[in-house]
């Protein structure tokens, strides 16, 4: 048995391995780039990735490939009605990031709304040194008790923020645009609500059809001054640009943002061309990424590839 780990930089080099190898021969490529995909994988049985495309110009040409793992949830890069073809079961990891990321939405949020970079900033550059009161207080900053907490998604990590939002003393309310609803003391309300009514507007759904760009420069105008956005779902439900010219216009307080439309970002992302940084805080898609999270993350992989070397596959995506 072969296994080639396309992506191994993406699991992080301090989480370990090692237990591939009880399956057989292990070839690892940090970060492969896609022209070489097609040669790595020609005599593999098991191949792991993350956000390679596996298809026909990728997989083509590699009869032996039995078991492809998705080493995420989300595997929109995977070609399944070509896999299907082919005979190649499909795999995924579920729920095993949801308290990182639930805690990743919180210190995103509290670093935004306490305008930490800037105090942050002050202390570290010289500045409050030189001063002679005890206190600073140029940027002003809220309590989130008693605030309204809008949760776009209310899936497994959307109903962890909803708990921690709760024990904060925030109001919970939600928005699904599938339309679901669901056995929770949250009110679930239309766009229109949550957009007008939010302190605090935080993202996790899925990208889909009805999610992509839902929230617009005429959306967000709609919004609170004092708002702050999060976004730890994906990117492109926020049109970047428009986001920009709304905290450049001030209409709404700040933002923190996991991920990106296009990841990495470019460098003429306009969000790094917003005036006051301050009100932004930026970080590289990392809030599925804790130690806790990925070890779950590699574990549940090999198991599955024992799950499905026992003929009893589980996780299958197809």
């Amino acid at each position: 048995m072969k296994i080639v780990v396309l992506e191994r930089g993406s699991l992080g080099n301090d989480i370990s391995l090692d237990g591939l190898n009880q399956f057989g021969e292990v070839v690892i490529c940090d970060n492969a780039a896609m022209e070489e995909v097609s040669n790595l994988v020609s005599d593999a049985d098991i191949v792991l990735v993350n956000k390679l495309p596996m298809n026909e110009e990728t997989i083509g040409n590699a009869s032996n490939i039995k078991l492809i793992c998705e080493c995420a949830t989300g595997y929109n890069n995977i070609d399944l009605e070509y896999c299907k073809k082919k005979n190649i079961t499909v795999t995924n990891v579920r729920n095993y990031s949801t308290s990182s990321v639930a805690q990743h939405t919180f210190a995103l949020l509290l670093s935004v709304y306490e305008r930490l970079f800037y105090y942050d900033q002050f202390v570290k550059n010289g500045t409050y040194a030189t001063t002679n009161s005890f206190s600073h207080i140029a940027k002003g900053f809220h309590e989130l008790d008693g605030k309204t907490y809008g949760i776009i998604g209310l899936g497994n990590i959307g109903r962890q923020v909803a708990k921690i939002a709760t024990a904060f003393g925030c109001k919970v309310i939600y928005y699904s645009a599938s339309n679901n609803t669901y056995d929770v003391p949250y009110e679930n309300v239309d766009l229109e609500t949550i957009l007008t009514t939010s302190d605090i507007l935080s993202i996790h759904c899925p990208l889909t059809d009805k999610t992509n760009k839902l929230l617009t420069y005429d959306n967000i105008k709609k919004m609170k001054k004092d708002a702050v956005i999060i976004n730890v779902g994906r990117g492109p439900i926020i049109c970047e640009e428009d986001l920009a010219k709304a905290l450049d216009e001030d209409l709404i307080a700040g933002a923190g943002l996991d991920v990106f439309e296009v990841e990495p970002i470019k460098a003429d992302n306009p969000l790094l061309k917003v005036k006051d940084q301050n009100k932004l805080v930026m970080v590289p898609h990392i809030g599925w990424g804790s130690v806790e999270a990925r070890t779950r993350l590699v574990k549940d992989i090999e198991e599955s590839i024992t799950a499905f070397l026992a003929g009893k596959p589980r996780s299958v995506v197809i």
